[in-house]
């Protein structure tokens, strides 16, 4: 399986290099994770948003080529509506330069965007345009070998004064899910 490295796009780099996708891919296989919709892990989406008061949260396991959200929570009605009146669906994947999980996993710890317009590394992402984020806080999903197996992470259509309580409470989220993942047998415990 080949993996094209992202390209630069002037001076910065869109869509940071992932080192550690054929790992990651080679590892959430052996857990069964990645390839499908894990109801455990909707759960875990749904609570997590309930938790922040967030419309989108999602379980993001990305691979060589692009994101998956094996766990999504996304309102009943959309919170953007289109100028045509349509509303943008949010699905199970994305393209790799979409959204800002990639930015977490490349990092290696989380990342908190109170409006996203205020950095214009992130400003221009499609998601932006395509589905109104305009707020996200997320946090990588380390196992005990040091492997990201992923993100968890929280998206809002408004600026959000996510703050050091939401950092932290991002981070507790997913140090309490990557303990379930790393003996997954496709139930949570709560």
């Amino acid at each position: 399986m080949s993996y094209d490295p992202p390209r630069p796009a002037g001076r910065l780099l869109l869509t940071p290099e992932d080192k550690e996708a054929p790992a990651r891919a080679g590892r959430l296989r052996l857990l069964g994770l990645g390839e499908r919709p894990e109801p455990a892990l909707d759960a875990f989406a749904h609570r997590l948003a309930e938790f922040t008061g967030a419309p989108y949260a999602m379980v993001n396991f990305p691979d060589e080529r692009g994101q998956f959200y094996a766990g999504l929570y996304v309102p009943a009605i959309a919170p953007v509506v289109r100028s045509d009146g349509s509303s943008p669906r949010v699905g199970r994947t994305l393209p790799r330069d979409h959204g800002f999980c990639p930015h977490v996993v490349a990092r290696r710890k989380a990342l908190v965007l109170e409006d996203v317009h205020d950095y214009p590394r992130f400003a221009g992402n499609p998601v932006v345009d395509e589905f109104g984020i305009r707020s996200y806080l997320g946090a990588p999903l380390i196992d005990g070998a040091g492997l990201v197996l992923g993100t968890v992470s929280v998206a809002d259509v408004g600026p959000r004064p996510w703050g050091k309580p939401g950092l932290t409470a991002i981070k507790e989220h997913a140090a309490q899910l990557v303990v379930q993942l790393e003996g997954w047998d496709g139930r949570l415990p709560y």
